[in-house]
């Protein structure tokens, strides 16, 4: 095994499996604080959708992040492991009454609203309650981002958000409910953006709406820019961080804030992904006419994104002593065509029984897994479990 990457002991722990290194998910933690405290008004939230592992969690709120949710579940798993209700936004097309209620008890810093009927629902909600419910409306800015389709959220046909044409009508309706406290604007345009023209783009689109506001004499307390940044999934070695100097630099420098408005992010992948692999164990090594196979013991089950998304992971062989390489079609268990990890990977000779280690899978692995051919949940484990 190559001890240079992963701690010895893995071998004895039943795949398949994620591992974390906490070592260096502290280290981009404290990254991000780095920036966070350089700019005044910024504020980044973890969006726990890209990973709910409580060992991760509570890392993450040691870190003093606050947190980005899209379920009532989410939140009631930050709260677990600590973070405070006053950190929390919570997003989504579809809030069910009983989240709404859980947010509200909380006193969850803000709800992020996404039509006209949520809006009134939430008023209601708090109402009955005695409660005043803080709101950011989601605007769909129509910006497009270089990203795969389906985690492209910000384009006039985009099932987020409100429409830039109605963004001061519901602004008047939030201002003529009791209930309800507007604080600002919400945006979020995809996810695994890596050109920081896509957010220099959100930005001056930002720029206009504030501009037209102002004229309205209507001042917003927050924006919040979502999150996207995208990791290098083909060199996670060697990039082992986002770019969080350029990403921060370019919101401080293109995003003309206000006196006393505060910028939020809502940061997930580049957070956990490059700090989780994916073990798995070699079952079979199958040659087929014109293919070998590396059949692997984990499947979609456990890391989705590929059949999902046609996204690629680096996949290498961290048991193997050969020296000599062969190219193999990585492939899971399940019975669907689609279980494939990645084709023509070249591998050190691969052999039954060899650990296969799936990187980047931080983020979207574990908390994306199913049990689909009743297959059990993998057990995730941290740097800390092995230093004892």
């Amino acid at each position: 095994m190559n001890t240079n990457c992963y701690p010895k002991g893995l071998e004895s722990i039943q795949t398949p499996f994620y591992y974390y290194n906490t070592d260096l998910l502290r280290t981009t933690l404290a990254c991000i604080k780095s920036f966070e405290e350089a700019y005044d008004g910024f504020s980044v939230h973890y969006a726990i959708k890209a990973n709910a592992n409580p060992k991760l969690l509570k890392i993450i709120q040691e870190y003093g992040l606050g947190v980005d949710c899209v379920s009532g579940g989410e939140i009631q798993a930050s709260i677990d492991a600590g973070f405070a209700p006053s950190k929390i936004v919570y997003a989504g097309v579809g809030k069910s009454d009983w989240e709404i209620e859980l947010g509200l008890d909380h006193g969850i810093l803000c709800f992020n609203v996404e039509s006209i009927p949520e809006l009134e629902v939430i008023n209601q909600i708090a109402s009955e309650k005695g409660k005043q419910a803080n709101v950011c409306l989601r605007i769909n800015p129509e910006v497009g981002a270089h990203t795969h389709t389906n985690i492209a959220t910000g384009r006039a046909e985009d099932k987020f958000g409100i429409s830039m044409e109605d963004m001061e009508k519901v602004i008047q309706l939030t201002q003529s409910m009791s209930n309800i406290h507007f604080m600002g604007l919400h945006f979020h345009i995809g996810s695994q953006i890596l050109e920081m023209a896509d957010f220099e783009a959100l930005c001056d689109r930002i720029n206009e709406l504030q501009d037209r506001l102002e004229k309205q004499q209507v001042k917003l307390e927050i924006i919040n820019v979502g999150g996207g940044l995208g990791v290098d999934y083909t060199s996670p070695e060697t990039n082992t961080m986002a770019n969080f100097k350029d990403y921060f630099t370019t919101y401080h420098n293109r995003l003309q804030l206000r006196e006393g408005q505060t910028l939020h992010f809502e940061l997930g992948r580049a957070v956990v992904a490059q700090c989780g692999s994916l073990i798995t164990k070699t079952l079979y090594v199958k040659e087929g006419n014109q293919q070998k196979f590396v059949i692997v013991d984990a499947g979609f089950t456990d890391l989705i994104r590929p059949a999902l998304y046609q996204a690629h992971h680096k996949i290498v062989n961290i048991s193997s002593t050969a020296t000599e390489t062969d190219v193999y079609d990585v492939v899971g268990p399940i019975c669907e065509s689609s279980d494939v990890f990645d084709t023509d990977v070249t591998l050190p000779t691969t052999k039954r029984g060899d650990l296969i280690a799936i990187l980047s899978a931080g983020a979207y692995g574990e908390t994306m897994a199913s049990q689909y051919n009743c297959r059990p949940l993998a057990k995730g484990y941290t740097t800390e479990d092995f230093k004892n």
